[in-house]
Formats: structure tokens, sequence, C-alpha cells
């Protein structure tokens, strides 16, 4: 018993491509394409999605892929279709081909074992717009062919590669010029601490034997004087050495290679 199959725009017979309907016998392999268009933009690399089914090995069969809608010139009787691929005896024939598809055209060899007969282009333009037939002219079958629609459109939303943006290496890490100024400062500021708890220790002492406490507020005024003034002239030093050397800085700014 036979299998009813309907395929419709994938499976080309004649000159149209219309809803067919066949009745597959057991063992019978066809030729299948795509129901929808393939949509690219320029410059895009393309699959034309064909294969055959059930899987069929075609290594050793040839497999034709043209344009059905390029004729001869009819006043030309030497003149011949030219084929967009074409392979055959195992390997691809070039001497056969249109020369705008030269070198942008490849099956995939290693799948044709299974069946698969998609073509590949590459680069493609508006020029290559337009219907592909795949055809393989000795296979035993009454689907021997598919056709697959090819839009190349400039307004189709092209996939991009968005570049790695790095934020300014000053504005978030430290540089070691900087990491030297806020080493420092912390230092004296620790410094400043501890010489305030020996102060404070100083004035509860100073407090009971009666000296003075001035004398430890001036010291302890003197002591933040000095460290205040120890981190400005740090920090000025460091500014000085960035403007004799920008080179390093414009370094730190460049972005990371992507």
């Amino acid at each position: 018993m036979g299998l009813l199959l309907i395929f419709r725009s994938s499976v080309y017979s004649g000159g149209s491509s219309g809803g067919l309907i066949f009745h597959l016998f057991p063992g019978e392999v066809l030729v299948i394409g795509s129901n929808l268009p393939i949509i690219a933009a320029p410059g895009d690399d393309v699959i034309l999605p064909c294969h055959l089914a059930p899987t069929f090995d075609v290594q050793g069969l040839t497999v034709e892929w043209s344009k059905p809608d390029l004729k001869p010139d009819p006043s030309d009787r030497l003149s011949r279709v030219e084929y967009v691929h074409l392979y055959r005896d195992r390997k691809e024939v070039p001497d056969m081909k249109m020369a705008s598809y030269f070198r942008r055209t490849e099956l995939f060899m290693d799948d044709m074992k299974h069946g698969n007969i998609s073509l590949k282009i590459l680069n493609v333009s508006e020029e290559d717009n337009g219907r592909y037939r795949c055809f393989i002219p000795k296979l035993q079958s009454r689907v021997k062919a598919a056709v697959v629609e090819l839009v190349v459109d400039s307004n189709f939303a092209k996939t991009s590669e968005t570049p790695l943006q790095t934020p300014d290496p000053q504005d978030t890490t430290p540089t070691n010029g900087e990491n030297t100024v806020q080493l420092f400062s912390a230092s004296s500021l620790f410094g400043v601490l501890c010489i305030c708890g020996d102060l404070l220790v100083f004035s509860t002492s100073a407090a009971r034997s009666r000296v003075p406490v001035v004398i430890a507020v001036v010291t302890l005024l003197l002591v933040l004087a000095l460290a205040g003034f120890a981190a400005y002239f740090s920090r000025h030093i460091f500014h000085q050495t960035l403007k004799k050397h920008p080179e390093d800085d414009e370094t730190e700014k460049q972005p990371l290679p992507v």
C-alpha cells in the first residue's frame, strides 16, 4: 500500500511549483526544498535548503543547481543554460558555472551521503534574487527536483556584532600613582589617629597634673595640618608626573581589543 503525500511549493514539476499531490510508494525518494523564501541582507552567507526524504546517499549522482527563470538565448543555438553549481562524478564542475557564482557556492560534501544537497552561497547581493532549482536527473523518483526562493533585501535586519564598550579605567580603577597617593593618605590618617590617641592619654594625664590642655590642642592641630599638607603635596606631584608622561595615561584609556 502506498502513502499519500501532499507538498506545497517544495517540489518542482515542469515550469511551476504549485501545490502537488503524490502517491509515495515504499522505497521511493523525494527531493524536498523549502516552502518559505530564504531572506537575507546583502553580504550575508545563505544556505538554500534541499534534501532527500527518506535519507538517500547521493554522492554518486549528479546534482544540478540552476535558476529556472534564466533561459538560453533563442537566437544563439550554441548557447546553453549555465549552472549556479554543478556536482558530477563526486566533484564540482566549475566549467559550466555562471561567472557571477564562481568561488561563491559549495555543497556540504560530508552530508551528501545522508541526502543533504543544500547549497551555500557566499556574500549574496540583490543580483542573486530569484528562484533556485535543485535537480537530480538520475534519481529514480517522480520528484527529482525542488525550488527554493532567495530574497536579498537591503532593508533586512542584518545580524551585527556589538563592540565591547570598555569604561575608562581612570573612572573605575585607580592608577598606580593614585594608589600611591591613597596609600600615603591612608597611612597619614592612621598616623593621625594614633597620635590623637596618644594626645588623649597625654591630655588626660596633663589634666591630672594641671598642665594646660591648650598645649595638647595646638599639637593636634599642627599634626592635622601636616597630614593635610603631605596629602596635597603627594597628589600635586602625581598630577605633574601625568603631564610629563601623557602617553601612559592614553594607553590606559584605550579599550580592550575585541
